[in-house]
């Protein structure tokens, strides 16, 4: 009984959501899943997809094989996955009007040229607590948006914070991305959940010092900050991680890719989502990190890939480091003061 209502809970929970990514009548979809997938979601977004009128179907696919994975732990590294070099799944894949995708494409090749035949791709890999509890709004659409009018206009962005953060950047040359939890527009990616937005600095142009301070987060690892640890960032690369054990930590693990661009800077952008709860992968340690990433306020900085935005620099090292208490400028005007997201209805 129990599994049947949760059955049906997530298929209701899956319904909404997939109508706002406008899944409709006429319309193929797939679900695409792995080995570490949850097979409830599977079950749930097929029924949900045919409820709305859609037809479906599922693509598992087998995990890597040992010699195909990388030395880094696994969960641990991005953009390689059971996809890669399997060109029937990504030509199927492109002929569906929508994919959901339960295993994390994101950062692969195979993920751009999908979205690039036009096929909207929703990222669904956070447990259903979370889901629930950040259920995408137009409301938040509207506040990310109106952030991404600023982001688009903006040649410069600075970071600093009471903790000795003081970074500059240009910007323009790439994308601006949104994250607002749905996606319905032919091509479109996003992340069920999420609330935050983002772009990548021009290259070679990011200078300054980048300080993660005691709470701040770090994904992949899944872990909260104990000690400083202070990057230097010289011509759009970390220099020097310096600090104790967090630092020596993440020194091990960013070079145990063997790959000097997983000190590349990556994306930067702000959260928006007041309902998220920074501690929260404290209490459900199968969480990806949405929560920090999407907390309202929080400034993240990221490295490695840049390839999701058009560029040309591909690597499986990617960290994500949300940041409490920072405060972003662009070309001098404040958008997150202190840790706190501005009304940008009112900036502008």
């Amino acid at each position: 009984m129990g599994s049947d209502m949760q059955h049906e809970k997530l298929v209701d929970l899956f319904q909404r959501e997939f109508n706002r990514c406008k899944v409709k009548g006429g319309e193929t979809a797939i679900v695409l899943s792995g080995e570490r997938s949850r097979p409830e979601y599977a079950r749930a977004a097929l029924q949900a997809i045919r409820n709305l009128g859609a037809q479906a179907f599922q693509m598992h696919m087998p995990s890597l094989l040992a010699e195909e994975r990388p030395d880094a732990k696994e969960g641990t590294f991005v953009g390689l996955t059971p996809v890669t070099g399997q060109r029937l799944a990504v030509e199927t894949l492109k002929q569906a009007d929508f994919v959901v995708d339960l295993m994390m494409l994101l950062h692969s090749p195979e993920q751009v040229e999908i979205l690039q035949a036009g096929t909207r791709m929703l990222l669904v890999i956070e447990p259903p607590e979370i889901l629930e509890r950040m259920m995408p709004n137009d409301e938040l659409r509207q506040r990310v948006e109106a952030g991404s009018q600023m982001l688009k206009r903006a040649r410069t962005l600075r970071v600093t914070s009471p903790a000795g953060t003081d970074v500059e950047m240009k910007i323009g040359q790439f994308p601006v991305i949104t994250q607002y939890g749905f996606t319905d527009t032919p091509g479109r990616w996003d992340h069920w959940p999420s609330a935050f937005l983002y772009t990548w600095p021009n290259e070679g142009s990011t200078n300054g010092r980048v300080v993660l301070n005691k709470g701040d987060f770090v994904w992949p690892l899944n872990r909260y900050v104990e000690t400083a640890i202070t990057l230097t960032v010289r011509d759009g690369y970390i220099r020097t991680i310096e600090g104790k054990n967090d630092a020596r930590f993440l020194k091990d693990q960013m070079e145990s890719f063997r790959d000097p661009e997983a000190y590349a800077v990556s994306h930067i952008g702000w959260g928006v989502d007041s309902r998220a709860q920074w501690e929260s992968v404290k209490v459900q340690p199968l969480s990806i990190g949405t929560d920090p990433r999407s907390y309202s306020g929080n400034v993240q900085f990221s490295t490695g890939p840049n390839t999701e935005a058009g560029g040309n620099r591909h690597t499986i090292a990617h960290f994500d480091m949300p940041m409490l208490g920072c405060t972003l400028t662009l070309d001098g005007e404040a958008v997150v003061r202190d840790g706190t997201t501005l009304d940008l209805a009112k900036v502008q």
